[in-house]
Protein backbone atom coordinates (compact mmCIF):
# COMPACT_ATOMS: atom_id res chain seq x y z
CA UNK A 1 0.00 0.00 0.00
CA UNK A 2 1.38 3.29 -1.18
CA UNK A 3 1.03 6.50 0.66
CA UNK A 4 0.75 10.32 0.28
CA UNK A 5 0.05 12.98 3.03
CA UNK A 6 0.11 16.70 1.79
CA UNK A 7 -0.01 19.44 4.13
CA UNK A 8 -2.13 22.71 2.88
CA UNK A 9 -0.93 25.60 2.84
CA UNK A 10 2.87 24.53 2.31
CA UNK A 11 3.65 27.56 4.30
CA UNK A 12 2.54 28.16 8.34
CA UNK A 13 3.23 29.32 11.78
CA UNK A 14 2.39 28.34 15.20
CA UNK A 15 -0.87 28.89 15.68
CA UNK A 16 -2.20 28.28 12.30
CA UNK A 17 -4.91 25.21 11.58
CA UNK A 18 -3.41 23.44 8.17
CA UNK A 19 -5.86 20.95 6.55
CA UNK A 20 -3.67 17.68 5.77
CA UNK A 21 -4.94 15.13 3.09
CA UNK A 22 -3.97 11.35 3.39
CA UNK A 23 -4.17 9.23 0.47
CA UNK A 24 -3.60 5.47 0.41
CA UNK A 25 -3.58 3.72 -3.23
CA UNK A 26 -5.75 0.29 -2.17
CA UNK A 27 -8.20 -1.22 -3.90
CA UNK A 28 -10.72 -1.35 -1.06
CA UNK A 29 -12.69 -4.07 -2.11
CA UNK A 30 -15.84 -4.68 -0.27
CA UNK A 31 -16.37 -8.43 -0.43
CA UNK A 32 -19.37 -8.38 -2.68
CA UNK A 33 -17.99 -7.78 -6.17
CA UNK A 34 -17.61 -10.83 -8.39
CA UNK A 35 -14.46 -11.30 -11.03
CA UNK A 36 -15.57 -10.66 -14.20
CA UNK A 37 -13.85 -13.90 -16.03
CA UNK A 38 -13.94 -16.22 -13.68
CA UNK A 39 -17.28 -15.41 -11.86
CA UNK A 40 -15.90 -15.69 -8.08
CA UNK A 41 -15.96 -13.15 -5.29
CA UNK A 42 -13.50 -11.21 -5.24
CA UNK A 43 -12.42 -11.41 -0.91
CA UNK A 44 -12.90 -8.26 1.15
CA UNK A 45 -9.43 -5.88 1.14
CA UNK A 46 -10.50 -2.58 2.87
CA UNK A 47 -8.83 -0.09 4.56
CA UNK A 48 -10.81 -0.27 8.41
CA UNK A 49 -8.45 1.78 10.45
CA UNK A 50 -6.23 5.16 9.96
CA UNK A 51 -5.08 6.59 12.89
CA UNK A 52 -3.26 10.81 12.55
CA UNK A 53 -0.51 11.19 15.42
CA UNK A 54 1.78 14.34 15.97
CA UNK A 55 4.95 13.38 17.79
CA UNK A 56 3.91 10.20 18.96
CA UNK A 57 0.63 11.25 20.85
CA UNK A 58 -2.87 10.46 18.79
CA UNK A 59 -4.95 13.36 16.89
CA UNK A 60 -7.52 11.45 16.00
CA UNK A 61 -8.25 7.90 14.89
CA UNK A 62 -10.44 7.26 12.08
CA UNK A 63 -12.77 3.96 11.79
CA UNK A 64 -13.70 3.05 7.87
CA UNK A 65 -16.27 1.16 6.34
CA UNK A 66 -15.73 -1.10 2.94
CA UNK A 67 -17.74 1.33 1.29
CA UNK A 68 -14.61 3.54 0.58
CA UNK A 69 -14.16 4.28 -2.89
CA UNK A 70 -10.58 3.08 -4.52
CA UNK A 71 -7.26 4.97 -3.22
CA UNK A 72 -9.55 7.20 -0.47
CA UNK A 73 -8.79 10.45 0.35
CA UNK A 74 -8.44 11.34 4.06
CA UNK A 75 -8.32 14.89 5.62
CA UNK A 76 -8.36 16.21 8.91
CA UNK A 77 -7.82 20.01 10.13
CA UNK A 78 -4.63 20.34 12.71
CA UNK A 79 -3.71 23.19 14.65
CA UNK A 80 0.18 23.50 14.62
CA UNK A 81 1.55 23.60 18.32
CA UNK A 82 5.07 23.83 16.68
CA UNK A 83 7.84 21.51 15.24
CA UNK A 84 7.71 17.68 14.72
CA UNK A 85 6.41 14.84 12.59
CA UNK A 86 2.94 13.99 11.73
CA UNK A 87 2.48 10.40 11.64
CA UNK A 88 -0.21 8.51 9.70
CA UNK A 89 -0.74 4.71 10.48
CA UNK A 90 -3.27 2.86 7.92
CA UNK A 91 -4.26 -0.98 8.70
CA UNK A 92 -6.25 -2.87 6.68
CA UNK A 93 -8.97 -6.04 7.56
CA UNK A 94 -6.13 -8.35 6.15
CA UNK A 95 -3.70 -6.96 8.87
CA UNK A 96 -1.31 -5.25 6.34
CA UNK A 97 -0.20 -2.09 7.82
CA UNK A 98 1.74 1.05 6.56
CA UNK A 99 2.95 4.11 8.27
CA UNK A 100 4.05 7.54 6.49
CA UNK A 101 5.03 10.67 7.96
CA UNK A 102 5.74 14.40 7.29
CA UNK A 103 7.99 16.93 9.18
CA UNK A 104 6.14 19.53 10.56
CA UNK A 105 8.30 22.76 10.05
CA UNK A 106 6.54 26.10 11.03
CA UNK A 107 8.01 29.35 10.07
CA UNK A 108 8.15 32.50 11.47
Amino acid sequence: MKTLIKIKPKEYKVGDVVKVDFMAMHPMETGMRKNKDTGEIIPANYIDEVKFMFNDQLITKMIIWESLSVNPLMSISFKVSGAGTLKVIAKDNKGQSVESSEQITPKG
